[in-house]
């Protein structure tokens, strides 16, 4: 059993005791003790990246504390100076005149990343970091922040959700206003917010030596084994053969609905009878999840009992508390952490079972040698998140209203092959825009509105003002916090629909090579973690046409 959520408590660390350790790592490097220096370097970023993972998630919580925020604050001006330590003592392993003593404490792959690492940091832009922090949970405070009236309630912008699906096309309607109200409203701060970000970011690249931001941001995502181009002939293959089938979707059942024309409002709407909704609130849920996990056999089931036990677990909405969903973890206790806001819809179990396959994963990989193994790069990451949503399926009748199992499995693939276009069109704008920072806000809308036209044809906001002139990627948060984040969405959904195929014929097969994947976390770059459990490469000619291919029999049966 792990230690109770409520008793963790890591000490804050400061400036010159953080100084004082790293130096006893570059001590036991002056005498030849390798071992050791790695050991303790290993041990003092576990101990920092636990208590920054508590103040992140504190603050996430409840973005209204003001004790929160100011130990966000300090973690955001602590950070660049870690990484200034973390970057020397990398550069010096890597260094090492003895490489044969470092290679036998140090894994290929470790080493690779620290090379990535190194080229992605100099003290000149450790000021421009903690900005880039700052800016960050401006933007986040800034969407908590949002309070509507509908319905009779007064909700935030994830409580929105359920009136987005409802049947009645009027109420869908004026969610939609209302979501894109706040935005209007807010839309010169959020242009300032994001053009303070893209020339920080430009800035701290050039500084560093490179043409545009577009490289270092690759290199911050530790990608070792593909580039931009790669990205690219991925984003024509999402064209080619997702785009046309999205739109055949979107105008079948504009035509079963009987609309002549489906506007945004209506796209939320996937399933004629209305989308399939959760069995219960949260403690019904996670009930029934329990016996999901537990069903689905192997360590599953004792892991979630132990994240419910010991309070691992965040899933109800409420006032204050940041949007979205994520996956934090604790290196020093080994148990992850879920964060969500349920709110009454389907969403809130896409959401737990995406959430649920990070966990699990950096579970069972928690015991690897060394701290950056413990979580894949993203890309990889989001496989073992998706691939879980896939893999639940044949549960997850439990997981809803009686009889709608079925109509949620249809919804649940429908949602997936819309998202990649919509995923790619993300991913493109980010292209653009730090191809051309110096661009107004009003150009990168009419980016954006250009590639919403060639990734999302059917797309039609019905007049609303701030979508409509090309304001829709200020919502999506990954653009202003984790820029070029996004692709690794498409590109691991992409790789978790191969198990979803997979499944079909060999759900235990299909189980194995998923748990197999997650033990291995980072231990491999992502075309090595893919080819490992025997799916294909995204890269590869004709694999998205397959999953198209197979995914399109199936809705046409």
């Amino acid at each position: 059993m792990s230690r109770p959520f409520d008793s963790l408590a890591f000490p804050r660390p400061a400036r010159d005791a953080l100084a004082l350790r790293f130096g006893q790592v570059s001590t036991l490097l002056d005498q030849g003790r390798v071992a050791d220096a790695a050991g303790l370097f290993d041990t003092i970023r576990r101990d920092y990246e636990s208590w920054s993972a508590l103040v992140d998630l504190r603050f996430a919580q409840d973005t209204t504390s003001p004790a929160a925020k100011a130990d966000r604050d300090y973690a955001d001006g602590l950070g660049p100076y870690v990484t200034a330590h973390e970057v020397t003592l990398k550069r010096r392993l890597l260094e090492y005149p003895d490489p044969t003593a470092v290679a036998q404490v140090v894994t290929p792959h470790t080493l690779e990343l620290w090379r990535t690492d190194i080229t992605t940091f100099d003290p000149r832009i450790a000021d421009a970091l903690e900005e880039e922090a700052r800016l960050s949970g401006e933007y986040t405070a800034l969407l908590a922040s949002a309070r509507v009236e509908i319905g009779g309630a007064a909700v935030n912008l994830s409580g929105l959700a359920p009136y987005a699906e409802s049947t009645d096309r009027t109420v869908r309607q004026q969610a939609e206003q209302l979501r894109w109200a706040f935005f209007a409203d807010n839309a010169t701060r959020l242009d300032t917010l994001f053009d303070d970000m893209v020339h920080l970011r430009d800035g701290m690249a050039r500084t560093l030596g490179y043409d545009s931001y577009i490289p270092l941001a690759y290199r911050r995502m530790r990608r070792v084994d593909y580039g931009p181009a790669d990205v690219a002939r991925f984003r024509d293959d999402v064209q080619a053969h997702v785009v046309p089938l999205v739109h055949d979707i979107v105008r079948k059942r504009a035509a079963t609905m009987g609309w002549e024309v489906l506007y945004s409002w209506d796209e939320p709407l996937i399933d004629p009878l209305g989308n399939p909704r959760p069995a219960g609130g949260h403690d019904v849920l996670m009930a029934r999840a329990q016996t999901m996990f537990d069903r689905m056999g192997g360590d599953l089931g004792p892991f979630f009992a132990d994240m419910r036990e010991n309070g691992y677990l965040d899933l109800i909405n409420r006032p204050g508390k940041a949007g979205g969903g994520f996956c934090t973890s604790f290196p020093t206790v080994g148990m992850p952490f879920i964060f969500a806001n349920f709110n009454g819809t389907q969403h809130d179990i896409n959401v737990f079972t995406h959430e649920m396959g990070h966990a699990y994963q950096n579970w069972k990989s928690r015991n690897l040698p060394a701290i950056d193994l413990l979580w894949p790069t993203m890309d990889a990451a989001e496989i073992n998140s998706m691939a879980l949503e896939f893999l639940t399926w044949p549960h997850i009748d439990l997981m809803v209203e009686p009889g709608q199992g079925e109509r949620y499995r249809r919804m649940h693939l429908i949602s997936s092959l819309a998202f990649l276009p919509y995923g790619v069109c993300v991913d493109h704008f980010q292209h653009e825009i730090y191809a051309r920072p110096d661009m107004t806000p009003a150009e990168r809308h009419a980016v954006w509105h250009a590639l919403e036209q060639r990734y999302l044809p059917w797309r039609n906001y019905g007049g609303l003002p701030h979508p409509t002139m090309g304001g829709r990627w200020q919502a999506q948060g990954h653009i202003y916090r984790s820029p070029f984040y996004y692709i690794d969405y498409a590109l691991a959904l992409c790789c978790a629909m191969q198990f979803w195929i997979r499944s079909r014929d060999d759900a235990p097969g299909a189980l194995k090579a998923y748990v197999d994947l997650c033990a291995q976390g980072g231990a491999q770059p992502f075309t090595r973690l893919v080819r490992s459990a025997g799916l294909q490469s995204p890269f590869q000619p004709g694999t998205l046409a397959d999953v198209v291919r197979t995914a399109r029999a199936l809705l046409d049966d």
